[in-house]
């Protein structure tokens, strides 16, 4: 038995784990893949307090495993393959929640979510899969392009400019979304190239991208690029993973919860890019998983 169970292993995951054992809990997390979840794919993690220079997203990534298991949190690699978070009622408003994972099963009075998101796969007519920044070097001297324009997109392609020949951002708005900093800098790149009120509108190649397609907003025209070999780094948003919890109401997706990060089941708490909120970065997904292991231990 478990005083709290984790599902996910990113920042809002961890973070909710090792204060959960300092509140005298025992927890484990779940997680499926890797610990770090999305921020692993970044090249560089920055806007965070006291961060480390020169930190990745891989960096950041082992360091957050090493001081949850450092503090007691135990960390499972399983896929949570169902979620039962109502059932025979237990000690006043509480319920034994069972959850059913590929490394057998396992049962508590309080269950903190955090399964994040995955990021957005971009569909065309391609047996290709989308890059993340840690293939970058695989494009040293070649041609990139980043489908997207939010600070997520625009800090990756300022990140692989230092090593592609030439870097072409596709945005589908007037102007890119990103912050002042980043724009200044793609602004002073000079092998920075902006496709703005544009789309990616598929891509073509079997082993390697041969050919890609990008559709005008504007005109509707669409222009076939030949570019044997490039790359191409999506980064346009992101899928909430709620379909394991359909006994919870969703906002657009996002599971609602109150300033505990409670959700509407007592004792089930979500954090992290899972929840409806405005802000979603690092610093605010630790923050969330501060406030719900508080709580949960309380």
């Amino acid at each position: 038995m478990y005083d709290v169970i984790i599902i996910g292993a990113g920042p809002a995951g961890i973070s909710a784990g090792i204060y959960a054992v300092s509140r005298g809990q025992k927890a484990l997390i779940l997680e499926k893949n890797q610990v770090g979840g999305l921020i692993r794919r970044v090249s560089a993690v920055t806007h965070y307090a006291a961060i480390v220079e020169g930190e990745t997203g891989e960096s950041f990534a082992k360091r957050l495993r090493k001081q949850a298991e450092n503090a007691g949190v135990e960390i499972l690699k399983t896929e949570v393959k169902k979620v039962e978070l109502t059932g025979v009622e237990k000690k006043d408003l509480y319920r034994e929640r069972m959850l059913l994972c590929e490394e057998g099963n396992f049962s508590e009075w309080y269950i903190t979510k955090k399964t994040g998101d995955s990021g957005r796969n971009r569909t065309g007519r391609t047996r290709n899969r989308n890059e993340c920044s840690k293939d970058a070097m695989k494009y040293r001297g070649k041609h990139v392009y980043v489908i997207g324009g939010a600070d997520g997109a625009v800090k990756e392609a300022l990140y692989l400019a230092g090593v592609a020949e030439k870097v072409t951002i596709i945005h589908f708005e007037e102007t890119l979304g990103c912050i002042a900093q980043f724009q200044e800098k793609v602004a002073h790149t000079p092998n920075i190239e902006l496709r703005l009120h544009a789309r990616l509108h598929a891509v073509y190649g079997v082993e390697k991208v041969e050919s890609l397609e990008i559709l005008d907003e504007k005109t509707g025209a669409i222009e076939t690029i030949e570019d044997p070999g490039c790359g191409i780094f999506v980064y346009v948003g992101t899928v909430p993973n709620t379909e394991l919890y359909n006994e919870i109401r969703l906002d657009n997706g996002f599971l609602t919860t109150d300033e505990n990060m409670q959700t509407e089941i007592p004792g089930v708490y979500a954090v992290g890019d899972i929840r409806v909120k405005q802000v979603r970065q690092v610093s605010t997904a630790v923050a969330d998983g501060t406030i719900a292991a508080i709580h949960a231990a309380r």
